[in-house]
């Protein structure tokens, strides 16, 4: 069976999210995904695993790991979701994410063994998208030989489709609200979730964060007699930025000195930065994973993953940065990038002795934003709307996409100016007529909406 055929049947299941008018709402039953991968034999067990959950940050951790474990010789796969613009990214290899033939051939191997198993009575219903992703994963991993797999959970935790595995380690990054129809409304409900990843006697790997998740976290790993480890020794204490906006500062723990350069911008990465590098410490200090500094400074400054703070140029010159947050940690840490930038730009406009007329120069800013229906959206606009000039509004190419009146209320309150777009085509080619050369244009609010602008501006 062909690709194309495969990604047809593939985006026919059933979205874990999505519910449609008039249906009950999808159950999440761990029990079904162990099912499916024991009668694919259990590839899951065939390779040691680290597995990540969190809600901000636990990609870009997830990333950074693997990339250090390639650096230090590793053949690592790595996991993650969504996609921004190839469902084949969520499966890569090293650096190689699953070819199109591969994805096929074991995409129909996981259906046809679904379908078996539903016609047979074991399952009562087909997989969803993510589980059979997940499954597909595993087997890809594990025909492949991967000496270890870095997995970003999807949502939560505890019911999550990745969570049949045994991992050496469970990295938690930062919790905030999101998904709160789904892991409950409250900051120690969601914590709980994610604590669902530890084993009885594991390892977890977290920083100190809200109360409530501390507390709800910590219960979780005394109940099990987990040991954790604190990433705090791996944030620095004095941070620099070099000019084109990587985080790059020297870590000395002991004896040893990392570099660290990463192309992730954004003080808030380098939480995540340490829980990465404390995690191959603790894989090199238990598991025997024979790690340097220096293949840490190298998996870090090698890390690859787009649309998060990443820059492109406007046809005019003007910097585009999109950036995939979509709830409202995520919204002030792009804040936050916004205000280094500025900061960044009145250094340099002061070093070149430019004229104290030019310094009041006003920069435009036009922001391009859309998201889901079961997002924040009030709060994101008022988060990020007033730092723009022109706000422009579209839905996102999503059967949850939030809806552009919606959208339209949102901005309005906020007092900002705003456009209203049919689609992000018309949004990025609106933003480029207004923002001149010396301008910004920001796209953000959805991964579905940052995959979209992200295709129009690589193809």
């Amino acid at each position: 069976m062909s690709y194309a055929a495969a990604i047809d049947s593939l985006f026919a299941l059933a979205g874990e999210l999505h519910t449609a008018p008039g249906q009950p709402r999808r159950k999440f039953e761990l029990e079904h995904m162990r099912v499916l991968a024991a009668a694919l034999g259990d590839p899951q067990t065939k390779f040691p695993t680290v597995l990540i959950a969190g809600t901000n940050g636990k990609g870009s951790t997830t990333a950074t790991l693997a990339s250090i474990l390639q650096a230090a010789g590793y053949k690592t796969g790595l996991y993650t979701s969504p996609h921004l613009v190839r469902v084949n990214e969520r499966i890569r290899i090293n650096d190689a994410d699953i070819s199109d033939d591969d994805f096929a051939r074991f995409y129909f191997h996981v259906d046809d063994m679904a379908r078996k198993l539903v016609d047979e009575g074991h399952l009562p219903g087909p997989p969803s998208f993510f589980e059979t992703m997940t499954a597909l994963a595993f087997c890809s991993f594990a025909e492949a030989k991967v000496d270890i797999a870095v997995l970003e959970v999807g949502m939560g935790g505890r019911l999550d489709a990745t969570n049949i595995v045994e991992p050496l380690v469970s990295v938690i990054t930062d919790i905030s609200l999101d998904h709160t129809e789904w892991l409950g409304p409250t900051i120690t409900d969601i914590a709980r979730e994610k604590a669902g990843i530890l084993r009885k006697n594991g390892v977890l790997i977290t920083l100190p964060q809200h109360p409530e998740a501390n507390q709800a976290i910590g219960e979780a790993a005394i109940r099990l007699n987990v040991r954790g480890v604190n990433a705090a020794a791996y944030i620095p204490l004095r941070t620099t930025h070099s000019e084109n906006g990587r985080n790059h500062y020297t870590l000395q723990t002991g004896e040893e000195i990392i570099e660290v350069d990463s192309p992730l911008a954004g003080q808030h990465q380098q939480r995540n930065l340490a829980l990465a590098i404390a995690t191959a410490v603790e894989l090199r200090n238990r598991y025997g994973y024979k790690i340097s500094g220096r293949n840490i400074s190298r998996g870090i400054r090698e890390t690859r993953w787009p649309g998060r703070m990443e820059k492109f140029t406007a046809v005019n010159g003007a910097i585009i940065l999109l950036d995939v947050g979509h709830n409202p940690a995520g919204a002030w840490a792009l804040r936050s990038v916004l205000t280094e930038m500025e900061e960044e730009k009145q250094v340099l406009r002061f070093r070149a002795a430019r004229s104290a007329q030019d310094d009041k120069v006003k920069e435009f800013k036009t922001l391009i934003f859309g998201c889901l229906r079961d997002k924040a959206i009030t709060e994101l606009a008022q988060i990020l709307f007033p730092l723009f000039d022109r706000v422009l509004l579209t839905p996102v190419d999503s059967p949850r996409s939030a809806a552009i009146e919606d959208l339209a209320t949102a901005a309005a309150a906020t007092g900002a100016e705003y456009e209203t777009c049919i689609d992000e085509h018309q949004a990025l080619k609106r933003a480029q007529e207004i923002t001149p050369e010396a301008g910004l244009i920001v796209g953000t609010g959805s991964v579905y909406l940052v995959g979209a602008l992200r295709r129009e501006l690589t193809a």
